[in-house]
């Protein structure tokens, strides 16, 4: 007899079991990392009809179903598609839901990748591209025109973390006619289900959390019943399916990502508290602060906090916050996040148009990994001492 997971099951224990029944697979707890191209069919008739599950490698294999299940068992999704990479995660569903003379509005503050995409490949294809404040709510009704097709929101913000008010945003463009897709890699469908809150495309850097081990690039995107077919007959039509191995990795990562997650918040806001009593920080942004000006909504919407946020420094000059980072001995510098490891990167605003801030000094990005918070807060306060010593 199969497995069953309670209906009523928790979080973790859904990641645990999710996406495979182990009776498939003569009792082996995952499934078979499928390398598929070629599908024979056991006859012709079959082969002029496609009329088995699996008839080509791009199409699906039994690797990325159980990841797909997975995903739509945490999300409350009707389909979720694997691509390779984040990026192609905010690429395809753009593609899918916008067409040439449509007007599609991105929040300012959104992944600079995806602005880059945005202003050039939509931008080249006669698509017209606008920028909001991450702050507007339901005011984004004034902004919403007749060929408003898709409004792209990411909460917290990119590298600034403003939590947008994603219920009133979801009410406003359905109103209008059009759909909301939400990049919720930061927050991950444990802290944040965007589909409860009326978001109908769910995007995430799979790379990031789930994961979680700095050694595999992978998107997901997720869907509601209503867009469902439209999502998957572009996903199809691109080709832009990802291999076997890394569709596996993240299966695994997922596994864990539960009380990864809890450590990463656990330690993550330990930090940010030390953090705001230190000489040489100006300021801390991170959402479940209770001096983060956006802390009632992230109270109100989200359930939990991962382990990514800013600090802005005292001082002037790039040259303050590089004393800062070449301090620093257990965090790395270098882009990406959500592995076990802690990273620090410098940030910069000048791409944006609206949500610049107004930070009285360098705005550096910290991803807390699994690292002791003891030796952590050590290999901070170096860096903020070699920053003073540069003011």
């Amino acid at each position: 007899m199969a497995k069953r997971i309670p209906e009523d099951a928790g979080m973790n224990t859904r990641l645990a079991h999710g996406g495979n029944d182990p009776l498939d697979y003569f009792g082996f707890v995952n499934p078979p990392v499928v390398h598929a191209s070629t599908v024979l069919f056991p006859n012709a008739a079959t082969l002029s009809a496609r009329s088995q599950k699996y008839t080509y490698g791009t199409h699906g294999t039994p690797t990325t179903d159980a990841l797909a299940a997975a995903i739509n068992e945490m999300e409350g999704a009707a389909g979720t598609v694997i691509v390779p990479s984040g990026l192609m995660a905010v690429a395809l569903p753009l593609m899918a839901f916008l067409s040439a003379g449509d007007h599609v509005l991105i929040v300012d503050s959104v992944y600079f990748p995806t602005r880059n995409f945005a202003d050039s490949m939509l931008a080249r294809f006669g698509i017209d591209v606008e920028y909001y404040d991450p702050h507007i709510g339901a005011g984004i009704a004034s902004l919403i025109r007749p060929n408003t097709k898709v409004v792209l929101t990411e909460s917290p913000a990119s590298n600034t973390f403003e939590v947008q008010d994603i219920p009133a945003i979801t009410r406003a463009a359905h109103a209008a006619g059009a759909i909301v897709m939400l990049d919720n890699t930061w927050a991950t469908a444990l802290y944040f289900r965007g589909i409860d809150y009326g978001v109908d495309v769910i995007i995430h850097a799979a790379t990031k959390y789930p994961a979680g081990h700095s050694d595999v690039l992978l998107g997901t995107v997720s869907a509601t019943k209503q867009c469902w077919e439209k999502l998957q007959k572009a996903f199809t039509a691109l080709g832009c399916s990802a291999g076997p191995d890394d569709v596996y990795q993240v299966l695994r990562g997922l596994r864990t990502m539960g009380v990864r997650l809890q450590r990463h918040q656990e330690s993550t806001l330990e930090i940010a508290r030390w953090l705001e009593q230190q000489d040489g920080v100006a300021r801390v942004l991170y959402p479940a602060l209770e001096s983060h000006p956006d802390h009632r909504i992230w109270k109100r919407d989200f359930s939990g906090a991962s382990g990514l946020f800013s600090v802005v420094l005292k001082g002037n000059g790039p040259h303050v916050a590089h004393a800062f980072l070449d301090a620093l001995g257990i965090f790395g510098l270098g882009y990406s996040w959500g592995g076990y490891e802690s990273l620090a990167v410098l940030v910069s605003l000048r791409d944006r148009t609206i949500a610049k801030g107004n930070y009285d000094g360098p705005l550096v990005r910290l991803q807390i990994g699994l690292e002791d918070v003891t030796d952590l807060k050590a290999d901070l306060a170096r860096g903020l001492a070699a920053a003073r010593v540069a003011t």
